[in-house]
């Protein structure tokens, strides 16, 4: 069941709804069906800038204990 955004075109109240194909949503605040689905977008959040780990260099570069060619990469 996939979450969609709604706009109330009766009392203007913009909210989240998790909706089923045969289900038609309803405005919480007024009960109104005439809604306009928003355009949807999502939001990733990282502690720290470094939050995504570089790929590897060159062979040899990730420093390997065994050498250049030793590792999993190469």
């Amino acid at each position: 069941m996939p979450i969609y955004e709604y706009a109330c075109q009766d009392c203007g109240r913009k909210f989240e709804k998790l909706v089923r194909a045969d289900t038609v949503p309803e405005c919480p605040q007024c009960q109104s069906k005439q809604l306009e689905k928003q355009l949807s977008v999502f939001a990733t959040a990282a502690s720290a800038p470094d939050a995504v780990p570089a790929m590897a260099g060159p062979c040899g570069s990730c420093g390997h204990p065994d050498g250049p060619g030793s590792c999993a990469l190469h």
